[in-house]
């Protein structure tokens, strides 16, 4: 079952979405109703009245959906919730509002009193019976008491305020205050009627890069999901206020982030958001799709919702976008409905991750489906049912935000509606603006991650991720079907594995130090050479370092696929080296190794050369790395080249091992195919969730460890090797290695080339500049290449410029000449001497894959 436009991110081009989002802004300005700057018709009037009863139908539900027994859970967590806020409320001392949450240095306590107050507000406006025992307009009046107080007192003066985290003063404060405005609107305009106003002027004070309070989209806060939320805020607003101008004009800018990024022509310089192919960045430089990423799709998904009937923007240009989001962006990312790690930057050190993150988009996803139609919504429809059939976690409605999405959710799962994926299950996808790579067949699916100049090595923020420093150095995730994947991976993969051995890394054995750990605070502080807590320079070196060599990506030919990396110090070492940054600030330079994965149907192959700790340092690269409970019984198992078994206390290196957890029924397998011996290991270690972000409880994680790793000692010459992941392999299909069909062609720094006999496959990657001669191939690199030969004679082509710097890259088939078939736009194929020339234009395509179909000449 497929989406109707899933072919494209969005059938609505970036320049459409931008002409309409100017329309918007002229309508906001125009002077004379029903016409905009210019002659060009206008936008009509929407109704804000219809604008914030939808709103209020979002969060509190409807008499409808709050009669439906599949609500009442929520219902009842919503009223028990704030009658613990009111509890909370009344035993408050002189410097709180609410007990245990003092006030005064703290913004994260001002932003969850607010939070209090709306959770308390919300409690009295859902339709249906009353908080038990309380005079609902009595509650409501204390609500407006407690925002009178916390604006006196701590919100209103702006010169006193604004310290910690500016996302709390110009995000946080205003959403929660926001929605507890528009919630008790009635009640406001009779017992308090200058609250809204003065709200509304304080949080325009506080977007302090914004001209008169205004969004300021030059401004690198005001961008992806964050833009996003300071809009929905500012709609809102204008909505209360019965401002025509404020709610165009937030729409307008809110509409800026439903166009794709164009790396190369970003407007207004931000890059955040998602791009052409799935990828979404925010920071700049961060993959983040399973963070920011939900969070801005469940935004736009509101924005929809409170926007349905009112006449602002025909609802069915943002579903059309959407869809695209949900198919292109999060669909590849999410396996058996769990979020992969790779692309969450430092929420991978939550606790609530993994499940729970899926679960803002299934709501996402149930929510969209109420917009669209046919086959659209038989498709989103299938999808939720796909996440609810194979979600190892059950996913739990009640944690839905709106008691109306928990109603269609129960429809959903009735319906008749077939339970399927959105994507297929053998699929390739190349995430090239974020660096990542996701692999999937029936039975797994491998996620890769890489960074480069335009992508950071790791994320490090507010004492979250402390110890991220090998993350993005071609790490690795492989999911296997049926696991509960917070046995395998989440929180407990990140505490249990030390950070030098993440799974499919190298990296120096050396002692590092967290950023608390250096510096005694949560960043390095150094205002006089320009380090604050949100400044350039502490993100460029501290929270989101990019890595320094442009090599980072790779070739996809259909449902196959390859990838490669040149490892690097990352911009915080170079700048130290460089002597640019001050003498007290600590940077750690990376282990060196040049990188391919051959990803095929059973295999993935994995070559590495050159591999070294640098400046002396031993260094370890992890073939890969696994977590187990304790009690579970795991088996490592193997054969020597000869046939015979491999026995762990043996010196003869095994030509297979097999790792299975029999407990989880799942197994892996690795092939060696050249290389130093490698080193096993399986411990049971003991260590605290707190190692990994400080706001974790102190728990103890105890886990069984595997690591499997190639050891290189200090000042050892740089080594090679060659091996292969075999997800779910028994011990029959991993001895059959010994005859086929992995062949390594080359493996050094130069060129990375390997061929699957049984797929007809070979593929390469060139490091420098040619040409490069493998097989029949002649590449022009740096490049990557994918070539199939079919049985009826035709070679299948793809290329790409993982660099994405060069104008053009070119391959020779040597042998008969090849006719053109079909070719992407860009691809030019002609005959020369001893072969046939393919040219492609590679020019602004960040990347991406260009493919032809050859054919030898009649």
């Amino acid at each position: 079952m497929e989406l109707s436009r899933r072919s494209a991110l969005s059938v609505i081009p970036a320049a459409t979405l931008w002409a309409l989002s100017r329309t918007l802004r002229a309508a906001a300005t125009e002077r004379e109703p029903g016409t905009a700057p210019g002659g060009a018709p206008a936008l009509a009037s929407g109704d804000p009245a219809t604008l914030l009863r939808n709103t209020v139908a979002v969060f509190a539900g409807t008499a409808e959906s709050n009669a439906r027994p599949e609500v009442a859970p929520k219902l009842a967590s919503l009223r028990a919730r704030a009658r613990t806020r009111l509890a909370a409320m009344d035993g408050a001392g002189p410097d709180a509002l609410f007990e245990g949450v003092p006030l005064g240095t703290s913004d994260p306590n001002l932003s969850t009193s607010y939070q209090y107050l709306y959770e308390i507000a919300l409690a009295t406006c859902l339709p249906g019976p009353s908080l038990p025992s309380e005079d609902v307009t009595a509650v409501r009046r204390r609500v407006a008491d407690g925002l009178a107080v916390l604006h006196d007192r701590w919100f209103g003066d702006q010169a006193a305020g604004y310290y910690g985290n500016w996302f709390h003063w110009e995000i946080g404060i205003p959403a929660h205050v926001t929605r507890t405005l528009v919630l008790l609107r009635d009640d406001l305009a009779a017992y308090r009627p200058g609250l809204t106003a003065t709200y509304v002027a304080s949080m325009d004070a506080y977007l302090r890069n914004g001209k008169d309070g205004d969004v300021d989209l030059d401004s690198r806060f005001h961008t992806g999901a964050n833009l996003a939320d300071i809009t929905t805020n500012r709609i809102l607003q204008g909505a209360l206020l019965g401002d025509e101008a404020r709610i165009t004009k937030a729409l307008a800018d809110q509409l800026t982030v439903l166009s794709p990024v164009d790396p190369y022509r970003p407007r207004h310089g931000v890059t955040d958001g998602f791009h052409a192919d799935g990828s979404f960045v925010q920071h700049a430089s961060v993959a983040y799709t399973g963070s920011y990423g939900k969070g801005l799709l469940t935004r736009i998904v509101q924005t929809v919702k409170i926007l349905d009937g009112t006449g602002y923007v025909l609802a069915g240009s943002l579903v059309d976008v959407v869809l695209g989001w949900v198919t292109a962006g999060f669909a590849p990312l999410i396996f058996e409905g769990w979020m992969m790690e790779i692309v969450k930057g430092r929420a991978v050190s939550r606790t609530g991750t993994g499940y729970a993150d899926v679960t803002a988009v299934v709501e996402a996803v149930v929510d969209l489906s109420a917009h669209t139609t046919g086959s659209d919504t038989e498709a989103l429809t299938g999808y939720v049912k796909h996440i609810h059939q194979t979600s190892k976690a059950g996913l739990d409605p009640t944690s839905f935000v709106s008691p109306v999405s928990i109603a269609r959710y129960a429809d959903l799962l009735n319906s008749p509606v077939p339970a399927e994926d959105l994507g297929p299950a053998a699929s390739h996808t190349a995430f090239n603006a974020m660096d990542r790579t996701v692999h999937r067949r029936p039975g797994y699916a491998f996620a890769l991650a890489r960074s480069s100049p335009r992508i950071s090595a790791y994320e490090y923020m507010s004492g979250e991720n402390l110890m991220p420093w090998f993350q993005g150095s071609g790490a690795h995730h492989l999911y296997l079907s049926g696991t509960d994947q917070r046995q395998a991976f989440g929180i407990d993969y990140f505490t249990a594995v030390p950070p030098h051995r993440l799974a499919g890394v190298t990296a120096p054995v050396e002692t590092r130090r967290s950023v608390p750990e250096l510096y005694g605070t949560l960043w390095y502080d150094n205002p006089g050479r320009g380090f604050t807590s949100s400044s350039e320079s502490q993100n460029t070196y501290v929270y989101f370092p990019r890595a320094t060599h442009a090599f980072s990506g790779g070739a996809r030919l259909g449902a196959y696929g390859l990838a490669g990396l040149v490892q690097s110090d990352d911009a915080a070492y170079a700048a130290r080296q460089a002597g640019t940054l001050p003498e007290d600030f600590v940077a750690y330079r990376a282990a060196g190794a040049t990188r391919s994965w051959f990803m095929f149907d059973d295999e993935i192959l994995v070559l590495s050369a050159a591999m070294t700790g640098l400046s002396g340092r031993a260094g370890i690269t992890t073939i890969d790395s696994r977590i187990a409970d304790p009690a579970s019984p795991v088996a490592l198992t193997g054969g020597l080249r000869d046939g015979s078994a491999w026995q762990r206390t043996g010196t003869s290196p095994p030509a297979w091992l097999r790792y299975a957890d029999t407990g989880q029924g799942t197994a892996v397998g690795y092939v060696f195919l050249s290389g130093p011996p490698p080193v096993v290991a399986l411990d049971t270690l003991t260590r605290s969730r707190r190692l990994v972000r400080l706001a974790n409880p102190d728990t103890p994680v105890t886990k069984q460890v595997f690591t499997l790793s190639y050891e290189h000692g200090a000042g050892e010459p740089p080594v090679s090797a060659a091996h292969a992941l075999v997800p779910n392999a028994s011990a029959e299909q991993l001895a059959s290695y010994a005859h086929g069909p992995l062949t390594v062609l080359s493996n050094t720094v130069r060129l990375q080339a390997a061929a699957h006999t049984h797929l007809g496959i070979t593929a390469a990657n060139a490091f420098t500049p040619g040409p490069h001669r493998v097989g029949r191939l002649a590449v022009d690199g740096p490049a990557s290449v994918v070539l199939r030969r079919s049985e009826d004679g035709t070679y299948s082509l793809a290329v790409a410029d993982p660099t994405t710097e060069r104008p053009t890259v070119s391959v020779t088939l040597h042998g008969r000449r090849l006719r053109c078939v079909r070719a992407d736009p860009g691809v030019r194929v002609r005959h020369v001497p001893g072969g046939t020339r393919v040219d492609v234009t590679t020019h602004h395509a960040y990347g991406r894959s260009f493919a032809a179909t050859l054919a030898e000449s009649r």
